[in-house]
C-alpha cells in the first residue's frame, strides 16, 4: 500500500553507502565490496542535466536547498533507514549495499506546519542488493553491467522477502534472435 501526497521535493538525492562499489569505487580507487567501518551519507544535485552531480553539505546550505536543521533531520531519519533495512535484508540472506533515497515536504493540517517525508521507492531499482553468500548482484546493475536476468532477480528479492507468491503470471521476456526480412519488389 502507498499513501500518495503532494510534496515539495527537495532538489537532493540522499545516498547511503555500506559496501564500496560504483561511482565510490571509482572516484576513490577504493576496491569493490570494502564493507565500510561506519555508513557513509553522501548528497547528489537532483539535476538529470548535470548527472545528478555530487555534492557536499555547504553546497545545500548556499544554495538555499535545505537547511541545517532540515539536513540533520533527514541524516537521522536516513540512517535509522538504513539501519531497518539493513536488517530486514540480513535476515533473508541479502548485502544492502548502498541505495538512493528521496524526501520532501507535505503539510501538516494538524500541526499548521511542513514536515519532512521521505518521498521516494524502496526498491531494486534504488538500492544495490547482494547475496550474502555468492555475491550475486540482485537489482538494477544486473541490466548496468549486462548480467541479464533482471526480473529473475527482482523476483528472487521479493520471493525471499516473502511479498511474491511463488505461482505469480509475471515471467522473463524471452527475445528470439532477429532475422532478415525478404522484401518482394
Amino acid at each position: 500500500e502507498q499513501l500518495i501526497r503532494k510534496a515539495e521535493i527537495f532538489p537532493i538525492e540522499f545516498i547511503v553507502r555500506n559496501i564500496a562499489t560504483g561511482s565510490l569505487t571509482k572516484r576513490l580507487g577504493i576496491p569493490e565490496g570494502t564493507v565500510l567501518e561506519k555508513p557513509l551519507l553522501e548528497y547528489c544535485y537532483k539535476k538529470d542535466e548535470l548527472n545528478d552531480p555530487l555534492i557536499s553539505r555547504e553546497h545545500i546550505f548556499s544554495f538555499g536547498w535545505a537547511s541545517e536543521n532540515e539536513i540533520k533531520s533527514i541524516d537521522k531519519m536516513t540512517l535509522r533507514i538504513n539501519d531497518i533495512l539493513l536488517g530486514m535484508f540480513r535476515a533473508i540472506g541479502i548485502k544492502l549495499v548502498d541505495f538512493k533515497i528521496e524526501y520532501g515536504k507535505i503539510w501538516n493540517k494538524d500541526t499548521e506546519k511542513k514536515e519532512i517525508v521521505l518521498a521516494d521507492e524502496i526498491s531494486p531499482d534504488t538500492c544495490r542488493l547482494w547475496d550474502v553468500n555468492s555475491d550475486k548482484k540482485l537489482d538494477k546493475d544486473r541490466f548496468r553491467k549486462g548480467l541479464g536476468n533482471l526480473i529473475e532477480a527482482y523476483q528472487e528479492v521479493a520471493r525471499r522477502l516473502d511479498i511474491l507468491h511463488e505461482q505469480s503470471n509475471i515471467r522473463p521476456l524471452k527475445y528470439t534472435k532477429p532475422q532478415a526480412v525478404k522484401i518482394k519488389k
